[in-house]
């Protein structure tokens, strides 16, 4: 599997939810704007459980 099944925002580590009066809001902390969970960037770091998961199936994040 290569980074692109991985690399959304829901799975890095800037991914922020905060549940507000109005729903759910999703926010990039780093960007510092609001996002929705499918959405990619270039600035993509992921989280440890999906390095884990990329490398036990043979991905990596430098791809």
């Amino acid at each position: 599997m290569n980074k692109i099944n991985y690399q959304v925002c829901a799975t890095c580590i800037h991914f922020a939810i905060s549940k507000t009066e109005s729903g759910m809001l999703y926010r990039c902390s780093r960007l510092g704007f609001e996002t929705k969970p499918a959405y990619s960037f270039r600035c993509w770091q992921p989280k440890e459980h999906v390095v884990r998961l990329m490398k036990k199936r043979g991905g990596s994040n430098n791809e």
